[in-house]
């Protein structure tokens, strides 16, 4: 799987190259910001801007993280769809590749900012979760620990190495993934909006062909100062 090991509150993790995250000890794989239905929501308020295909391709990326790790136990970290419209107007097709991927599997819909999870889809439908030692939510908060959470869709390049790429963000006491969704933009890791959440050493794991990981520059802010901003208002447009 080209995946990175990583620990997190005496917690064993695996950080996919897709942008999943793999919980060996619970058999749980977690993802974030599917933003499932984003072609449909800007066709809907803009008119036709983006293929009508990021829902087959996530849920097509998703169908094989499940079958190389598997998962038992999906948690989806929020913003799963891009609006609540979104979910009811999720393509017939879909909608059953969707089904298919939680026949036998626990799932857990973690509310996030742009929908509250899919009422008509099954699964549990929870503000948060608590798994072992490990906190699960979509939007980090100052000053937790063992917290797994979501929402920015960090992204960092490397010198010469083209454009900036998905990442996970990691320190000794929390955890950020990247959006796994398909057409979504995101946040420079090196913002004062996230390298204020962490403490050095942090890590960033490049997503790609293989999971990679790079030190976090420190921004120079001190973990705990700003408050967390929502991401359309610290990339200046809607997320």
């Amino acid at each position: 799987m080209n995946a990175c090991p990583l620990t997190l509150a005496g917690t064993d993790l695996l950080a996919l190259p897709s942008g999943g995250l793999f919980l060996p000890g619970s058999a749980a794989l977690v993802v974030s910001d599917l933003h499932l239905g984003r072609a449909e929501r800007v066709a809907r308020e803009a008119g036709p801007l983006l293929p009508p295909f990021e829902a087959a391709e996530t849920l097509g990326r998703l169908a094989q993280d499940i079958a190389a790790t598997g998962a038992r136990q999906i948690v989806c970290l929020g913003d799963s769809f891009d609006d609540a419209a979104a979910a009811d107007a999720l393509d017939p097709a879909a909608r059953e590749q969707l089904l298919t991927l939680q026949a036998g599997r626990r799932w857990v819909w973690i509310e996030g900012n742009h929908d509250p999870g899919p009422l008509d889809l099954g699964g549990a439908h929870l503000s948060e979760m608590r798994l072992g030692a490990l906190t699960f939510r979509h939007i980090a908060i100052p000053g937790a620990n063992g917290e797994v959470s979501g929402h920015y869709h960090p992204k960092l390049g490397l010198p010469g190495a083209g454009r900036p790429r998905p990442c996970f963000l990691i320190d000794a006491s929390r955890l950020i993934l990247p959006a796994y969704g398909c057409y979504t933009g995101g946040l420079s890791a090196t913002s004062p909006v996230l390298t204020a959440l962490f403490s050095q050493p942090a890590h960033a794991v490049l997503t790609g062909k293989r999971a990679l990981k790079v030190p976090l520059p420190s921004g120079g802010a001190k973990r705990g100062g700003p408050r967390p901003v929502p991401l359309h208002q610290a990339v200046g447009r809607r997320a």
